[in-house]
Formats: structure tokens, sequence, C-alpha cells
């Protein structure tokens, strides 16, 4: 892309902007260098670029990338002096920081992209970074810490300040003295404290003379009392500017190997920023990313020229490259078509530069080996150039390279000559360009244009709407028709007298009235269509209103009825629990009474806590059942006579009648009948219930047998269950009084064995085990005694 086409479809003004969003003087340098690329790969990587980093605005609502300074020449000079300044390496400091803030923030673990493949090329040197932090306070101070020479140079210092002051103010507080001094102060003259001495006592105060005031009549003078002293201190500065030399001559040499390292970093810098500016012009100007092609289509859904007031830009859309590749778009002077085939060519090089474009999604850009603009009067007094000239002059150029990868615009196509021979030369430079397969955008308003489009395949017509009712333009493209000239209706408007305007229409030719008839009927035919579409596309809105509405109801209403579910299945399990801490309360309150209760009374107290258990086993269960069906998916129909679970209630029901159209039925729960929603049932299957009852009763049963039995086998199962099944095992024979039973565990590996021997020891029922003898079971059977 020339320079000359970046200036006519205001670039430059894009840079500026650009540049305005970047944080640092390296960034916005960048920034104002931004080219487009001519390669689809590299358009593509640096779309990515663009996108990574709105996504990281989005997500952080901040850029990576911190302020930092140019430190270049710095850093270029590390190498050849003896030291740099505080100043410079404070800066280079704060670049080290921004370099190691950004690598930190985009290198997190588990990220991946181009933005973090780029930082991790970022130099970080943390401690050089701090050590220069801790050693530089700023670009005037040195810290006392730097060294432990400074700390003690600097310690002698104050002293050697204090011990001066001290003299000096014993001096001007001295009644022997007071009328010698002009003022009683100190002040400083070469470096050396000093006092204002009147010229006539002169020898009253014995010392060095340092300076005198503009009438002499000022002595500024050194006493003698202090001379020593201020010699001690100068030499002691002295030193002081040494040290801090060598610590200054210390951290350049350590900054010095890595120099190189750190320019290529402030480049790496310097193009994040670059990037991340993008991302936020992208977000000013309500941007998208555009997708990409290498095939020469493009497609703009309501595009908005970046340079206009968006409160007054109007958008655009036009596509062109598929179904035709030349579009030649006719209007009213002022009427938009300049800044139509500005918008397109600005959007090509913005894209290409890897910047979002303003439209909508669903715009696509094609990557174009070279951008032509012919735009605007650049007619030239100095180069004896007329408008007509400066354009042909345009064209010729355009013409030596411009090919299928080329996109061509080119503003009022033939003006500035007779035109006859200028609509002639169009239609031949078009042409040219059509056979050469190139995307052209051309402007015009003569009719021979129109059509030469409309006979020629691939070629198209545009136009800009016009509103005779205010003689203004509306700035709407409207592509596939051919723009009509209002010259008549305009004059009319006006006030044109009509004979003049109806013996006008006698110079014109059949066929150009037959043309503009037919361009008439043409744009009454749009003007209806486009009615008619924008009453299809507020319908539609309001459908999806509409629809939106009733989802956002549906979602309101089941989320209700989830919580109120919830809250009930919440609600149950408390109740449950609060029931299992009752029964166990009561329970251990009957076992303190069982040493006074006969045998039967014990076996009435397990019988009951056994009844507990099995309602609250079942209760769970049921809740278990309820969630397990409410998670499921409801059934898309039902029998009459089928058992099908109510979710909203928690209890079972038999379906009467079958459901309706809309998926409404009817149930009977026990006496009473209901109307409900498929989506309000699940299925209860018949198998399942009988499996439960079936279960529960066999349970119920074993239960009953354990109670009367002297004996508990648990083989087969692991030590935690097993120690579960005894213990229940031994409360039941401890209140129904037994006082020896017996545990069959088999032999095996003697794992189970040991775990409820280590069991029987901590258990408050058991007084004493033991295995079995010989005719009991032997090591596979433990015989305990009750207490």
């Amino acid at each position: 892309m020339t320079d000359r086409v970046l200036k006519v479809l205001e670039f430059d003004k894009i840079r500026s902007m650009l540049a305005d969003c970047a944080v640092s003087v390296m960034g916005r340098e960048f920034a104002e260098k931004l080219r487009p690329m001519s390669d689809y790969e590299a358009t593509a990587r640096l779309q990515e670029e663009t996108a990574e980093a709105e996504a990281e605005l989005i997500r952080t609502g901040r850029s990576p990338v911190d302020s930092f300074p140019d430190v270049r020449a710095s850093l270029r000079r590390s190498g050849v002096t003896l030291a740099l300044g505080p100043g410079e390496l404070l800066a280079i400091a704060r670049a080290l920081r921004a370099a190691r803030f950004a690598r930190e923030a985009l290198c997190e673990e588990g990220r991946t992209g181009v933005l973090t493949n780029m930082a991790a090329a970022l130099f970080s040197a943390r401690a050089l970074e701090e050590e220069i932090f801790r050693c530089i306070l700023s670009e005037d101070e040195i810290a006392d810490s730097a060294s432990p020479a400074l700390s003690d140079l600097r310690r002698r210092i104050r002293g050697c300040n204090d011990r001066v002051r001290d003299k000096l103010n014993a001096i001007l507080h001295s009644s022997t003295y007071k009328n010698c001094l002009m003022d009683p102060i100190i002040t400083m003259r070469n470096g050396r404290y000093v006092l204002p001495v009147k010229q006539e006592y002169r020898s009253a105060i014995p010392g060095l003379l340092h300076d005198q005031s503009g009438s002499g009549a000022t002595l500024f003078i050194e006493p003698a009392a202090v001379v020593e002293i201020g010699n001690e201190l100068k030499k002691l500065l002295s030193e002081e500017q040494e040290e801090i030399q060598r610590i200054l001559s210390a951290l350049t040499q350590r900054l010095a190997p890595d120099a190189q390292a750190l320019l290529a970093t402030l480049d790496v810098l310097a193009e994040l920023d670059t990037i991340f500016a993008k991302a936020k012009l992208a977000r000013a100007m309500k941007g998208v990313r555009p997708e990409l092609n290498d095939v020469g289509y493009l497609r703009i859904v309501s595009g908005r020229h970046p340079l206009i007031d968006p409160a007054s830009v109007v958008p655009i859309d036009v596509w062109l490259g598929r179904e035709f590749r030349t579009l030649i778009i006719t209007g009213p002077n002022t009427g938009g078509k300049t800044v139509t085939l500005k918008t397109v060519g600005l959007f090509t090089l913005m894209a290409q530069a890897g910047l979002f474009v303003p439209a909508q999604s669903g715009t696509e850009l094609s990557v174009f080996e070279r951008v032509f603009a012919d735009i605007g009067d650049e007619q030239s007094i100095e180069q004896s150039l007329s408008t007509f000239s400066s354009h042909m002059k345009n064209i010729v150029d355009l013409l030596k390279e411009a090919d299928e990868h080329s996109l061509v615009l080119v503003d009022e196509l033939g003006s500035g000559t007779d035109p006859v021979e200028g609509a002639a030369l169009a239609m031949s430079v078009l042409e040219e360009l059509h056979d050469r397969r190139t995307r052209t955008l051309a402007t015009t308003h003569y009719s021979e244009l129109k059509a030469f489009a409309l006979t020629h395949e691939g070629m198209e017509n545009a136009c800009m709407e016009f509103d005779l009712a205010t003689l203004r333009p509306t700035y709407r493209l409207y592509v596939g028709i051919p723009g009509k000239s209002n010259a008549f209706e305009i004059s009319k408007k006006l006030g044109l007298p009509e004979h003049i305007i109806e013996n006008a229409k006698k110079h014109l030719s059949g066929r150009d009235i037959s043309f503009e008839d037919a361009i008439s009927g043409a744009e009454s035919q749009r003007r209806i269509a486009e009615e008619e579409r924008r009453l299809a596309e507020e319908a539609r809105a309001e459908l999806y209103r509409l629809r939106d509405e009733t989802e956002r109801e549906r979602k309101k209403v089941a989320d209700q009825r989830e919580k109120a579910l919830k809250r009930a299945r919440e609600e149950s399990r408390a109740i449950l629990q609060n029931a299992r801490e009752e029964s166990e309360r009561i329970i251990k309150e009957l076992r303190l009474a069982q040493a006074e209760k006969g045998a039967g009374q014990s076996r009435a107290v397990q019988k009951a806590r056994d009844e507990l258990r099995s309602a609250a086993e079942k209760l769970q269960d049921s809740a278990a059942e309820n969630d397990a069906l409410v998670d499921a998916p409801p059934p898309k129909t039902v029998a009459v006579g089928d058992m099908v679970r109510l979710i909203r209630f928690g209890s079972d029901a038999t379906v009467v009648t079958p459901p309706d159209a809309k998926g409404e039925l009817t149930v009977a729960a026990g006496v009473m009948k209901m109307n409900v929603r498929l989506s309000d049932i699940r299925p209860v299957r018949q198998d399942a219930k009988k499996k439960q009852k079936k279960t529960a009763s066999t349970a119920s049963v074993q239960r009953s047998s354990v109670a009367n039995s002297l004996e508990i086998d648990v083989r087969g199962q692991t030590v935690e269950e097993a120690i579960l099944e005894v213990d229940r095992y031994l409360d039941t024979a401890f209140l129904s009084g037994l006082h020896e039973i017996s545990i069959i565990h088999g032999k095996g590996t003697g794992a189970l064995r040991a775990g409820l021997h280590d069991y029987l020891k901590r258990n408050k029922h058991v007084k004493t085990f033991r295995l079995g003898a010989f005719g009991e079971g032997e090591a596979g059977v433990t015989v305990v005694t009750l207490k």
C-alpha cells in the first residue's frame, strides 16, 4: 500500500487514534508506524492478537502492559560508559518491572495463545530490578542503605554538620558578637558554613572570608573555630560522591551483559502495548472482528465510517466479489458515494493492519495484495495538471499493477471532460479492470455506465438514496438498483416553471426516457419492498421479544418450582434427622430404666426401635427415590392406569385420563382427583415398587430373627460392615437380656477376626470374649460374654 493511498483513505488518522490508546512512548511510536499487511497468514495473526487482547481487557478490565519509559539510548550507552546516572538506572528498573508484570499476567499457568508466546520472550531480571530500586530512591537521591560505606559516610557527615551548627549557633547567641552580625542567621557560600558579618567588624570574628555582598557592607566569614570541621566535612562529602559513583558503576556493569536482551524486550513490550491499544480502540468504536478470506470477497454489515460522528453516521451494507466483482454507485452530490468508497477502502486497510472495524457481526473482508484509490480533486497548479489530468494519471498508474488480487476504488470515473468521451473512457477502464478480475468500486453520474453495468455479467449497480420530499440525501446505499437522475424533480421542487421542465424532457432521446422510467419503476418497487421488509422485521422482532419474554417466564416458574421442591426435600431431611435424634434420646432413657424392668419390656423397646429405624429408612428411601425422579426426564405420554409420581407433592397417583394435545391429564391420588401436566409427573415402575416392599419386608424379618438368635454370621463382610452389624446385634442382645452370644467370622486371613476383637475391647456391653473351643468353631468363632 502506498503512502498516497493510506493518506487518501485517511488511514493516518486511524493511526493517530490508535496512538492515543497506547500507554507508552514506544507504543505510540509503533502505532504511528503501523501499516497494513498484504499476506493472509500475517493478517490472520494480527487479528488473532487483537481478539486475544480484547478478551483479556474484558476479563480483567485493564491492559497487562503498564506505562514504561523509552530507555533504548541508556541501554546502548551501558556498554561504553563507566556509570549511568541514577535517573537512567531508575528508568531501566521501571521498564524491567513493566516487562515482569506483563510476563506474569500473560503467562499464567495453563494459558496459551499468541500473546502468551510473545510474553514468554520478555526478559526478566527481578534481582537487578529490585537492587536498583533498593539503591536509588529518586533521580537525585541514593539510599543510605545502598552500601555499608555510604551509610557510614553519611552518619559521619551528619555528625560534622551537627558540630558546625552547634559552634555557629553559639556565636550567634553570644552577646560578644551580637552587634558584629548583619543578621543572626547561618548561611552557605562555596559549600562552607558562614556568618554574615558587618564590614566594620571584620577583625572581631577571625576566620576565612568566602564572599561579600554587592555593596561590600556584608562579609560572609567562616569562623576559625569551624574551619577544621568544615575541612573534614568537605573531605567526607567528596568521599560520599566517590562511593555513589562506585555504586552506580557497579549497577551499570551488572546491567551491561543484559542490555541487548532488554532492547529486544522493549520492542516486544511496545508491540504488546500497540496490540492492547488496538483492543481499546475496537471497544471505543464498538468494532467487531471481521472474518477474513483471500478470494476477494467482502461483505460489510452496517458499516460505520470511524471518522464520522457516531451520533450522525448512517450505517451501510455493501458486498462485492462473489456474484459480481465490479460495483458502480450512482447518486446525488454529497449523497455519500465518496464516503462509501472510503469506508470500504478504510475497512480493508484496518483489517489488514489487525484492527477491528465498526460494523456488525457477519462482516467479512478479503486480504488484498494492493489497494488503489483515486478519490478527491487532486489538480496541481505546480504540475499544470487539471482535475481530469490528475485523475487520469492515477488511473494510468493503477492500470500498470492492478490484478485479481487488487482492490480498486475510483471516485467520479471519467469526470472532468466531455461527458460523451468521459463515459466512453470510463466504460473502457471498467471493462479492462473487470477482465483482469480486479475487485472494483466506482462512482459516477453518467447514465451510460448504469446501462453498461446492466448489460455486463459480473457487474452490478448501486445507488445512494435521495429523499425528494426534503431534497436531502439519506446516505443509504442500495445494491442492485441504479440511481435515477432527479434533476427534473429537484428543479420542480425548487420552483422551476413546469413548461421549462416539459420542454427539457423533449430534448431527451426516447431511449433515455425509457431508461429513466425503468429506473423510476424499479425505485418504486424497491421502496415498496423496503417498506414490506421493514414491517416484516418489526413483526419478527416483536415475535422474538414475545418468545424471549415467554421463555423468561417459563424459566422463572421452573426455578420457583425447583426452589420449592428443594426446600421441601431439605425440610423432610431435617424432620428425619430430628426424628432420629429424638428416638436415640428416648432409647438411652429406656436403657437406664432397663435394670428395673423385665426382659419382656426390653424386647418391646427393641421392637419399637426397629420400627423407628424401618420408618426412617422408608422415609429416606422415599426422599432419595423422589430426588431421582425429579432429575429424570418427564414422560412423552402415559396410559390410563399407569402409576406416576407427582413431583410437586412427592406422592404417587394413578392416571385416570390420557394426556390431551396440551399435555394435560387427570390423575387420582386416593379419593382426590386433579389435573396436572406431563412435565409435573414421572413414571413409577410397578416391579420396582414391589421389589422395594419385598426388600423392606425381608429386612424386617431379618432384624426380627437376629433379635431372637444367639449367634450372628458376618463371614464374607468387610471389617467396617461386620462391626456395624455386630454393634446393632449387641444392642439387641443386651436389651433382650442375653448373657452369651457367638460371632461367626471364619478363619481366613484373620483380618476380620482381628478387627472385631479390637472393636469388642471397646464395646461397653462386652464383659469378656474368647475364641471358640473344640466343637464351637475354634478360631472361626468368637464367644462373647455380655455384662
